[in-house]
């Protein structure tokens, strides 16, 4: 059943058009999932779609039975009251009766003697059995705890920005809608809670329209793909993968169109030079010809960034971290950390929310100190830090003069100079944009620009704190593959499993009670390596629990195997498993030819340096290899135990 149709939709701001002319039906089951770059007005969108802003033209018509939830990306509350009634704030008669009821409870408790708030709570509850709201008050505590919120009695005003934000969630999920609109719901929240999200969402009744930057969120929750794209938009029946390839396609189309109009027009331009008459009818129609083509818009604009920034030369010595301990009041959050970088190093640092990842970051950047042990940079690390917090700007100030504040020229890999003005154009900022003071910006476009800021220093190792909030995927996809030629070391904090898999190679996660673990692979290999030791932990539970519940009455039930499903490699471990010890005489092999290189090599000081460096990085990759060979074996060993067992 079609619940919604958008009819001519159009919106700007100033000069700058967000979006002109856009239609679109949305059906009850429609899941649809909205991307563009930052700036290109997609939270806008929403909120004309929701009723809270007004279009320049066009209409959006509801079916008449159709109610809407929207969770805005930047919610507000009142700072005095408690989170759990911070939920129910809103226009529906069953949020608002449980909201009532909560606050007259409230009173109550202060003012047990007063005979007021006991009518009101009997009010109120009444109210509750006959609107049927009764299961509205523990839905949302199941959500809260599920999104990182245990604690319903805190004041708004104590929370985060973040946690307000997971707050803001809850009353969107618990609210029965026949149209959910989410703007950014997977930023602030931990991994386990984006998973949580996701699973939530592809269970639930009735349409959704979304923003988010979470690739694989988008690939497995949503099944259509709105794409806004300079004030177009274009539709997609395809989750995020086979847009991919439905959108390479659509843009070879416009590429070939715009080609084919520019030969038509050369052509038309030569013979208007070679002095055309524009007596005849068909000459006459010819240069009306040319007018058009020369006045026509040039839809396709291929709007990719360029961030092929030079880094400064790193020594062998990068972050040393030793002995590290860190509490915040009586909560221990990293306890006897140790860890030392090595060249090219990518780690992910994951855990829940509050456990200490960005209290980290601070602290190899020399913002906090830590209780015990320290934190050692090399002589020649330059730090860059992309922060998760916004960052003061001068909002007065103009776009090109805060990255001239940082540098006005940059020296890119291949050795070539360019110039701020042109590196802004390279991250989408046009000529006339430069000039707009930053407080015009949208939140996206400012994310973008400081990002722009920390890369223009030419830093050689990395501090990224959830680059991922605020970015458009367009902005993700170019950073990722800038941190695949980026020759120096990265430290990033990220609930972005997409993102996570795409550039790191190791996981440090933050395992609770101060234990921080460093893990070799990607998020997705730490996911299933923590998965197989769960159901291994579980198997070895119910098999205790069965040894000591279960008699033997006779000799022939002592003879019966357990039924408890035996420990197994995954698929992946099984591969790496019969391919280890190749990979390990390949690492040992490499050392030896390194070897015998730096012997050759023994009168070139500069080429003996290159080799000690190659040296260290294979003996880095063998140690792991090493520590990847003990965790499989051992595993091998359980699994052929229990099968002889």
């Amino acid at each position: 059943m079609n619940i919604m149709i958008v009819e001519h939709l159009s919106k700007s701001y100033g000069e700058k058009i967000l979006f002109e002319d856009v239609s679109f039906g949305m059906d009850e089951n429609d899941k649809i999932g909205v991307i563009g770059v930052n700036g290109t007005g997609k939270s806008t969108f929403l909120r004309v779609i929701a009723g809270l802003d007004e279009p320049d033209g066009g209409r959006v018509a509801l079916n008449n039975d159709a109610r809407i939830t929207f969770l805005a990306q930047n919610p507000e509350f009142d700072p005095d009251i408690t989170v759990l009634r911070a939920v129910f704030q809103g226009g529906s008669p069953e949020l608002q009766a449980v909201s009532s009821y909560l606050e007259a409870a409230e009173l109550l408790e202060q003012h047990p003697t007063e005979a007021g708030y006991q009518e009101q709570m009997t009010k109120w509850s009444q109210e509750m059995d006959r609107l049927q709201a009764w299961g509205l008050e523990s839905e949302a505590k199941s959500v809260l705890s599920k999104l990182g919120i245990p604690d319903f009695s805190k004041k708004m005003g104590t929370l985060s920005g973040g946690q307000r934000k997971r707050v803001a969630l809850a009353s969107a999920l618990i609210l029965p809608s026949e149209l959910l609109i989410l703007d950014e719901p997977t930023n602030h929240i931990d991994n386990d809670s984006v998973a949580w999200l996701e699973a939530y969402l592809q269970k639930r009744r009735g349409a959704l329209l979304l923003i988010t930057h979470d690739r694989y969120f988008l690939d497995r929750v949503c099944n259509v793909m709105l794409e806004m794209d300079h004030g177009r938009l274009f539709r997609y029946e395809a989750n995020y993968s086979r847009f991919l390839e439905l959108k390479s396609e659509r843009e070879e189309r416009e590429a070939s169109t715009e080609q084919k109009r520019k030969n038509l027009l050369r052509t038309e331009l030569a013979w208007i030079r070679r002095g055309a008459k524009a007596r005849s009818t068909k000459q006459k129609a010819r240069i009306d010809r040319f007018e058009k083509l020369q006045g026509a818009k040039n839809i396709y604009k291929n709007d990719s960034l360029d961030i092929s920034v030079a880094s400064t030369r790193l020594g062998r010595k990068i972050v040393e971290i030793s002995g590290l301990r860190k509490s915040i009041g009586d909560r221990l959050l990293i306890d006897d950390l140790t860890y030392i970088a090595v060249p090219g190093d990518r780690v992910g640092i994951v855990g829940p929310n509050g456990s200490g990842k960005s209290t980290l970051l601070n602290m190899i950047a020399g913002l906090i100190e830590p209780d015990q042990g320290e934190v050692m940079l090399g002589g020649t690390v330059k730090l860059g830090y992309f922060t998760q917090e916004h960052q003061e700007m001068d909002g007065k100030q103009r776009v090109i003069e805060y990255i001239k504040d940082e540098a006005e020229v940059i020296t890119t890999a291949d050795g070539s100079r360019i110039t701020a003005a042109q590196m802004l154009e390279r991250f989408l900022f046009e000529p006339a944009m430069q000039w707009t003071p930053i407080e015009k910006l949208s939140g996206g476009e400012k994310r973008r620009l400081y990002l722009l800021r920390v890369l223009m220093a030419a830093p050689n190792v990395l501090l990224l704190d959830e680059p991922t909030n605020d970015l458009d995927i367009g902005t993700l996809t170019v950073l990722e593959a800038y941190l695949d030629e980026f020759p120096g070391a990265v430290f990033v904090v990220s609930h972005d499993r997409y993102f996570l898999d795409r550039t790191v190679d190791k996981i440090m996660a933050f395992e609770g009670e101060g234990a921080v673990a460093v893990h070799v692979g990607d998020y997705s290999e730490y996911e299933e390596r923590n998965q197989g030791i769960t159901e291994a932990n579980k198997e070895k539970s119910d098999a205790t629990q069965n040894t000591s519940t279960t008699t033997t009455a006779s000799t022939g039930t002592a003879g019966k195997e357990s039924n408890v499903e035996k420990l197994k490699f995954s698929y992946k471990e099984q591969r790496e498993y019969e391919a280890i010890d190749g990979m390990i005489e390949a690492a040992e092999q490499r050392i030896a030819d390194i070897a015998s290189n730096m012997e050759s090599a023994a009168s070139d000081a500069s080429l003996l340096q290159a080799l000690m460096t190659e040296q260290k990085a294979a003996e880095d990759e063998l140690e792991q290899l090493l520590e990847r060979w003990t965790y499989l074996n051992e595993m091998a060993e359980k699994i052929e135990s229990q099968r002889n067992g």
